[in-house]
């Protein structure tokens, strides 16, 4: 049975997820003498596999029951999604090399923002049938299209910052300025970070399932999250493998001391989404934390087994506001994925400001941070206010049970 939606609470678990995502990186500033490739799957095994199975088991009902139940086909159409979601952090990387931090983040988020929450819709073929004809429908559009130009805002504060650097910082930033090869690889890496949406969209069959066995609205999303999880430690466990096998760094995880030649990771080399790349501040400081080439030093390890576990189950907390968040949206669903991208705008911005990333900028460049902050803000309340306005008895329209059928 499902309960009245109620959207402004929605909108609170989806900035608590954005909070989450912002804040992850904080826990690996603190780790030690190792190598982006080791603290990041250290805290990845957390993230993709430990925390959604705890809490899976823990919240839902029956969870193994609800997944050997789920057909194939859903399951590994899900799984997919996840892995093509890692894919889009194997070029996140060259577009930050190619058009900078700023600009590379605002198009590669812009991409993920508007593909994963307009696609679904798009696809089940609601856009305009039960969207684009309803004042409610209309509001919550209006409101994700305030959201992208909040990070349109976004990326010209982070434009003008650049601009206000000095050559050589310049040349640091940008290492290799492309803007069409950079357009064409930020495309790429917005479009596969938004199959985490396709991901959750495709998984309406796993939630139904949940349902059937008992779990409470407020949970049902849980069980997919296994899934689509497993899919991004696919990728990002592969990634990291190679990075091992190319520095040598995987005698890290045991050893309590650094050994000679081993190079910290090329920013390019990091894999990350927009769903989860650090603010620029948090970026410098933790990549390459391990990176050593003496030898001898001490690492360590308990420390930094705990900072990266932290730090993973910070990463996890994300989406499990976000499934929580998207149980009270209602009719428009959808546009959690918006909210979601709102949020981690929101937070890493707030993060920015704390770590002093734009103290020395200009009064010009400081006024656009502000609004990039209101748009967002507003964004997150127009949509919440454009699901209030549904039927409450929208949910009973939702095809989930239909799709579980198949």
């Amino acid at each position: 049975m499902n309960s009245t939606p109620n959207p402004f609470l929605g909108v609170v678990f989806h900035w608590l997820g954005g909070l989450a995502s912002g804040s992850f990186y904080v826990p690996y500033r603190f780790v030690r003498k190792w190598s982006w490739e080791t603290y990041w799957l250290v805290g990845g095994v957390f993230s993709w596999i430990i925390a959604p199975w705890a809490l899976g088991l823990a919240l839902s009902k029956d969870l193994p029951a609800i997944l050997s139940e789920t057909p194939v086909g859903t399951l590994g159409i899900v799984y997919l999604f996840g892995v093509l979601w890692g894919l889009g952090g194997l070029t996140f990387g060259l577009t930050m090399r190619y058009l900078g931090m700023s600009l590379g983040m605002a198009v590669a988020l812009g991409y993920t923002a508007a593909f994963g929450t307009m696609v679904p819709p798009i696809v089940k073929g609601e856009l305009m049938t039960k969207i684009v004809p309803t004042l409610s429908g209309q509001v919550v559009l209006f409101g994700v299209l305030v959201c992208l130009a909040g990070i349109a805002v976004a990326g010209l504060a982070g434009m003008s910052k650049e601009r206000e650097m000095s050559e050589e910082a310049k040349r640091a930033s940008i290492q290799e300025f492309d803007f069409k090869k950079g357009i064409l690889v930020a495309t790429f890496s917005g479009v596969m970070s938004a199959c985490f949406a396709f991901g959750l969209d495709a998984s309406g069959p796993i939630k139904e399932l949940a349902a059937q066995h008992g779990t409470t609205e407020l949970w049902r999303g849980l069980p997919s999250l296994v899934v689509i999880l497993a899919g991004g430690f696919t990728t990002n466990f592969l990634w990291c493998a190679f990075l091992h096998w190319k520095n040598g760094s995987a005698y890290q995880y045991l050893s309590p001391t650094t050994r000679p030649g081993v190079l910290p990771t090329d920013r390019e080399d990091v894999l990350e989404t927009t769903t989860d790349a650090p603010g620029e501040e948090a970026a410098r400081q933790a990549e390459g934390l391990g990176g050593s080439n003496g030898s001898g030093d001490r690492v360590p390890l308990l420390a930094n087994y705990f900072f990266s576990a932290l730090a993973g189950v910070t990463w996890y907390f994300q989406f499990f506001f976000y499934q929580m968040g998207e149980s009270q949206m209602g009719r428009f669903g959808f546009s959690s994925w918006t909210l979601h991208m709102a949020s981690i705008m929101i937070f890493s911005t707030l993060w920015g400001i704390f770590l002093k990333e734009w103290t020395g900028t200009s009064a010009r460049t400081k006024r656009l941070v502000g609004l990039t902050l209101a748009v967002l803000i507003a964004s997150t309340v127009i949509i919440g206010y454009g699901n209030s306005l549904a039927p409450a008895a929208a949910p009973a329209e939702s095809t989930a049970p239909v799709e579980a059928q198949h």
